[in-house]
């Protein structure tokens, strides 16, 4: 049994592991970033079919309600991937992923208008850190710096996520998350088609292998993974497991890429980290 639980840790923290590589991939990958997304989703949709398939997983939508739910959701995990790599490029690998991981906490304050929860005051104190995290990271907020508009972008790319993941609270309990997967990563796979011709694509050919990168290894093998993990450990788990993103993240960054990220960076990084651990184990299931 114990083995059985640290074979499932070991893969827990190589899907976080996995998933940490969308940083350095969209930091260096040389593409505009719809591009990117569009490579990100259609090789990795391709990916995740082929994976369905072997696991003989059923692929039939229940409902019509669950289809505009799926789709429209998708659209705003294309936002959220957008943002992100936005954000990556504008800042660097810590900046971009740090604002990021304060999705957990708007998550936790926009929640009451998609439930019938209330809103918790411990919340509010939450965001204050993470505020301050925000704060602590770009002292100087002058709308000019490219640091700042990374921020943003970070912290815009987490409202989306937050929103997305909130509107498949509900077909997540009916359908198999490795299928949603697929079909988001499909839709917008379409949604985005027309970006290949409005925007350069001249220099795909040398982008090749980092493109296959960000879509098998870091979106189709990491997130099932991850996802898979939800079969053996509470959410709360996983979400303090997956928090150790933002360092692998940029842990990769100053291998692959030299970013070395300053005081700041580790003093505000570790109040909005300290924020997402502290909401899993306030939330964990009994």
């Amino acid at each position: 049994m114990n083995n059985q639980h640290s074979n499932q840790l070991l893969l827990l923290t190589l899907a976080t592991l996995l998933i940490s590589t969308s940083g350095a991939l969209g930091k260096f990958i040389s593409m505009p970033t719809e591009v990117i997304i569009w490579w990100r989703c259609f090789l990795g949709g391709i990916f995740l079919f082929i994976f369905c398939k072997y696991q003989k997983l059923n692929l039939k939508i229940q409902s019509k309600k669950d289809l505009t739910t799926i789709l429209v959701s998708a659209f705003f995990l294309g936002a959220h991937w957008i943002t992100y790599f936005y954000a990556l490029k504008l800042s660097n690998v810590a900046l971009g992923m740090l604002s990021l991981f304060t999705f957990p906490v708007i998550t936790a304050l926009i929640e009451p208008f998609f439930t019938k929860n209330k809103l918790n005051p411990i919340h509010i104190i939450l965001a204050l850190i993470v505020l301050l995290g925000i704060y602590i990271l770009a002292p100087d907020f002058n709308f000019e710096s490219s640091q700042v508009k990374g921020i943003l972008f970070g912290l815009l790319s987490a409202l989306f996520y937050a929103l997305r993941n909130l509107m498949l609270k509900n077909p997540a309990q009916n359908y198999n998350g490795t299928s949603l997967m697929m079909y988001q990563t499909l839709f917008l796979s379409v949604i985005l088609l027309p970006f290949l011709v409005i925007r350069d694509t001249s220099n795909i050919i040398t982008q090749y292998p980092y493109i296959i990168l960000l879509a098998l290894v870091t979106t189709a093998i990491g997130h099932s993974l991850f996802i898979n993990s939800l079969k053996y450990f509470y959410v709360s788990t996983a979400s303090i497991v997956g928090s150790i993103q933002p360092i692998f993240g940029i842990i990769i960054a100053f291998i692959f890429l030299n970013e070395v990220p300053t005081l700041n960076t580790f003093i505000g990084g570790s109040l909005i980290i300290a924020t997402v651990i502290i909401e899993s184990i306030r939330s964990k299931k009994n």
